[in-house]
């Protein structure tokens, strides 16, 4: 359990693809916030890591997945960066 937690920490942040229309905020309480161009709330759920894997569940009930490669999050076709402030 220790071991998903720090996995988790490690990626919460904001991920955000390289032209800036899609945007994941991971919250450090297992929730997350997408946003869509001027759609600052788009879709919204909970998410869970495991190693490298990470696994989405929408508010609606939509579920989609995603991995960690070398530092990029590569989820549904999509390519995320981390936001560095």
């Amino acid at each position: 359990m220790e071991k998903q937690m720090n996995a988790e920490q490690s990626y919460v942040g904001m991920w955000v693809t390289k032209d800036g229309y899609i945007r994941h905020e991971l919250l450090p309480n297992g929730r997350y916030d997408e946003g869509r161009g001027n759609n600052k709330s788009a879709y919204r759920g909970r998410y869970r890591i495991e190693g490298n894997h990470i696994e989405y569940v929408d508010d609606t009930g939509f579920t989609a997945d995603g991995d960690y490669r070398d530092g990029i999050l590569y989820h549904a076709g999509m390519v995320l960066y981390r936001e560095e402030k």
